[in-house]
């Protein structure tokens, strides 16, 4: 089979897709490629501004819309003025080793961020997602390394680690993926939820650690030698949007060498830690706690 490329994204005519963080990035190359087959595409950005020169570069049909994750208020009125159907939910905006930051609400941002402003967003959004619809959530190999606190998941008490803190997050997305599925299945749904990392996609995410000597040698050095560009990295995400696979699927770069840095996305292998499907439980039960948004059991289409 020839390897996954943006020609391989059937006619999304009359399709609405939602991508949040689509102003840069693989977010916004991610974007162009559905708008390019046809969708309209909806950037669910924080800065509007940037968010319509972001558009404005895109092919098709594009709208812009407010939306911090890094504040529930602000996830909830995106919600609350949502009508119609939503084909495809890109669950891709996010923050990556930020000094120790908190949320509107007192989330650590990361944890806030990339993790409880999805899981309120697209719970709150189900009601919409079509019966053939699907929610991609983009994690990243990252959670290899990551492990879900729940004595202290908003480090509160613990040293805080930025890139533990980041692997806790992007850990999290998975075992959200995994629970959204089997709540899904259960409730007789047949939409899909799945799971991408980019690989090591040069993009601007990286600038955000603080640290000027780091952020030199991940965008200056792994950038330039190591990482492939943005749309190459939205590659497994486009791949875990349209792609003829089974829900709770995770996508990431097929190599070289085996590494998952870069390349023609596939199926990939995740850790026994975003396996654990009681934890994935236990994650869901508190995330409802914290952001007080539930799964909309009896009002997701069928």
């Amino acid at each position: 089979m020839a390897p996954f490329t943006p020609d391989h994204i059937p006619g999304l005519a009359g399709k609405t897709v939602i991508v949040t963080g689509a102003n840069s990035g693989i977010g916004h190359a991610a974007a162009a490629a559905l708008a390019g087959a046809g969708a309209t595409v909806v950037l669910a950005v924080r800065d509007q501004a940037k968010g319509e020169v972001a558009a404005a570069a895109l092919p098709g049909m594009t709208e812009v819309r407010p939306l911090d994750l890094a504040s529930l208020d602000s996830v909830r009125a995106f919600a609350a003025a949502w009508q119609g159907d939503i084909d495809l939910l890109i669950n891709n905006a996010g923050v990556m080793i930020p000094p120790l930051s908190r949320t509107a609400d007192g989330f650590e941002l990361q944890f806030g961020t990339n993790h409880l402003g999805h899981f309120a967003l697209t719970n709150l959004l189900l009601p919409h997602v079509a019966a053939d619809g699907r929610v991609v959530t983009v994690s990243s190999d990252a959670h290899k390394s990551g492990a879900i606190d729940f004595d202290d998941l908003n480090w509160e008490r613990k040293r805080y680690r930025p890139w533990r803190a980041y692997g806790q997050s992007k850990l999290a997305n998975l075992l959200f993926t995994t629970e959204l599925q089997r709540r899904l299945t259960e409730a007789g749904s047949t939409v899909k939820a799945t799971a991408a990392h980019p690989g090591y996609a040069a993009t601007n995410l990286q600038s955000h650690s603080g640290s000027r000597l780091l952020a030199f040698a991940m965008e200056h050095v792994g950038n330039r030698l190591i990482a492939q560009d943005a749309a190459g990295g939205a590659l497994p995400t486009l791949y875990a949007a349209v792609a003829d696979i089974p829900g709770g699927s995770f996508a990431g770069p097929s190599g070289p060498f085996g590494l998952g840095l870069r390349g023609a996305p596939k199926l990939v292998a995740r850790s026994a830690a975003a396996r654990d499907a009681e934890a994935a439980r236990r994650l869901w039960l508190v995330s409802e706690e914290l952001t007080g948004v539930a799964f909309p059991e009896s009002h997701i289409q069928r």
